[in-house]
């Protein structure tokens, strides 16, 4: 099981077709079985919990966060069929990604959707699936895009409330935000594993769980390190 467990990793860090792994792992078969397999009983998402609520009490956190913050990435789209859309703004066609994070960068919740699908449309179907480890959440910074009857919403619905952190009309170039610099560097982390560099997966249910395991590789990695 370790040399699956490997295997999976690999496919993520280095981006090739399930076909392709390397003979020093099991058939890609079996491998790829145990990926759907456990996608769909949520073994992937119970195992990245674990680890992060393990990781912020290494940081001296406690393993519910009160804070966080919530973006979207939109990312291009292979030629593999699937749920795909365009998104006007960034010019992309594809899929996107609404993320929430912790205020350590740490992933809490995902949801793949077609790129069309706006800011705000993903985010409420990303916060309904918030579960038990949310419970302390009470404040989420947002951008712009998030404004409106998302607030309203998201005020008659849930405990927390959302913060938008705006950018000052007089700031020119790039400009560092506070707060939402956190959820940026998430993404960052995403672009240095290859299979997350697009979205190859036909399911959205196959791009989250990958984003999952990215997650899991490196807060072990973390752990590892200490």
């Amino acid at each position: 099981m370790r040399l699956v467990v490997n295997a999976i990793l690999y496919v993520a860090v280095s981006g090739i077709q399930w076909r392709m792994l390397p003979k020093d792992y099991p058939k890609w078969k079996s491998v790829y079985h145990y990926f759907w397999c456990w996608r769909n009983d949520g073994t992937w998402q119970r195992i990245h919990d674990a680890l992060r609520a393990k990781v912020r009490r290494r940081a001296g956190r406690h393993k519910h966060p009160t804070a966080g913050s919530l973006d979207s990435q939109s990312v291009k789209s292979t030629a593999v069929r699937g749920v795909r859309g365009y998104d006007k703004g960034k010019q992309v066609k594809g899929r996107k990604r609404h993320v929430l994070v912790d205020t350590l960068g740490w992933l809490l919740a995902v949801a793949v959707t077609a790129a069309s699908v706006q800011d705000r449309d993903g985010a409420r179907l990303l916060l309904n699936r918030l579960g038990g480890f949310c419970k302390k959440l009470r404040l989420i910074w947002v951008d712009g895009a998030y404004r409106g009857q998302l607030l309203e919403w998201v005020a008659a619905h849930h405990r927390f409330h959302l913060c938008p952190v705006l950018r000052s009309d007089d700031q020119q170039g790039f400009v560092v935000l506070p707060r939402r610099w956190v959820v940026e560097r998430t993404f960052a982390w995403f672009g240095h594993h290859r299979r997350l560099s697009k979205d190859y997966e036909v399911q959205p249910a196959s791009s989250e769980a990958m984003i999952y395991i990215v997650m899991i590789r490196l807060m072990v990695r973390t752990l590892a390190a200490d």
